[in-house]
């Protein structure tokens, strides 16, 4: 507890730019965010008054981190579960646990314990040798779909596999791997949900996410065109999860639309891409969501601001002649009412250095300012 207001400390594991927009909402409940970053100028370090130095991997640092903390979070999947569970021993409130964040962290767990839950998922298996896979592909038929067991993200970790020679090159790297048939898909959405200790839960309307190599680029809030019967199932799905699992926090369930049913793709259990247009775009953001939920505190309204939310990421892109500061200049001179979220990285060509979002009651319009305003962050034209 922190003495000087008498609120509780929230910690989480991770410097990053989810680490970075939780603590904005910290900040509205009265904290300062505690956060473990690897470096000073991680996007959360920079911002956050009480930041420790270490890894997410060192135990001791951990532990180190974890006193004084009312209960500690994390901005990433990859603290090992040992860590987790050698914290919670210690007496450390720690969300999501380690038997729920296995889920998210092993695709191969995931796959067995949804398919154990009924769960809608693309055919799939484990891999142990090539020759699974070319047996599954003469189930389902080429191309298939491997995947990393572990670390994989955006588009990292996955392979496309046209033939026997392909899977056999896979392989032979010793990556631990699942393989999935290649869905037909019309497109893909998500749906969040937090869920309390105490059990209460709170569902955010599912949302379209537009996919360009791997890498997110674009989030519709709400989906169009999804039969409200489907939308229901969705959520109620995303619901399902988070309970079954024992999840505390925020869970974004990743989908597959074929058009006639939604398949489970993967599961993140942290503030999540495809939330961050609700920052502006719903009653309660995803990032205070998830301190309420950690928090115990009563869930907050999940309701739309406006008909239309579009987010689009920016990427970092070529120079272009224009400081960051001046394409802002130029910006908001254009759209006075686009929200922009810059996450202090240092700019990487395709690296995801922040988002933008719009409003509106046109969603073609909409959509075609955020995307404007995206592209102007990124290349200043």
């Amino acid at each position: 507890m922190d003495t000087r207001t008498g609120l509780p400390v929230v910690g989480m594991v991770g410097g990053g730019q989810l680490a970075r927009m939780t603590h904005q909402a910290a900040i509205a409940l009265g904290q300062s965010l505690k956060v473990l970053a690897t470096a000073a100028d991680d996007g959360a370090a920079m911002v956050a008054a009480d930041v420790e130095l270490g890894e997410h991997t060192d135990l001791a640092a951990l532990r180190r981190f974890a006193q004084g903390c009312d209960v500690v979070t994390f901005d990433h999947e990859h603290v090992p579960g040992e860590h987790i569970r050698a914290l919670a021993a210690d007496g450390v409130k720690i969300f999501p646990p380690a038997d729920a964040l296995l889920y998210a962290q092993d695709k191969q767990a995931m796959r067995e314990r949804l398919t154990a839950l009924g769960a809608p998922a693309p055919r799939w298996r484990p891999v142990a040798s090539a020759t699974d896979i070319a047996e599954f592909a003469a189930e389902v038929g080429w191309p298939v779909i491997a995947k990393a067991t572990r670390g994989g993200y955006d588009g990292k970790g996955v392979w496309v596999l046209r033939d026997a020679t392909a899977a056999a090159d896979l392989v032979a790297t010793g990556t631990a791997l699942i393989v999935e048939e290649r869905v037909n898909l019309v497109r893909e959405v998500a749906v969040q949900v937090a869920r309390s200790p105490f059990g209460q839960v709170a569902v955010y309307p599912v949302v379209e996410t537009v996919q360009a190599d791997g890498i997110c680029v674009e989030v519709i809030a709400p989906a169009q065109d999804l039969p409200a019967e489907r939308a229901l199932a969705a959520q109620k799905l995303a619901i399902d999860i988070a309970h079954d699992l024992g999840v505390v926090g925020l869970v974004a369930v990743e989908l597959f639309d074929t058009g006639t049913e939604l398949l489970v793709n993967e599961l993140a259990m942290r503030p999540h891409n495809s939330g961050h247009w609700t920052i502006e775009g719903a009653r309660t953001s995803q990032f205070e969501q998830h301190l309420r939920a950690v928090l115990d505190y009563p869930m907050g309204d999940t309701s739309l601001a406006a008909p239309y939310v579009v987010m689009a990421n920016v990427l970092g892109g070529a120079d272009g002649g224009l400081s960051i500061d001046e394409r802002l200049h130029h910006l908001f001179a254009t759209d006075p009412a686009v929200k922009v979220h810059l996450y202090g990285k240092q700019v990487r060509p395709g690296r995801k250095i922040g988002h933008v979002t719009a409003l509106g009651d046109d969603l073609t319009e909409v959509r075609a300012r955020a995307a404007r305003a995206a592209k102007w962050l990124q290349e200043g034209c």
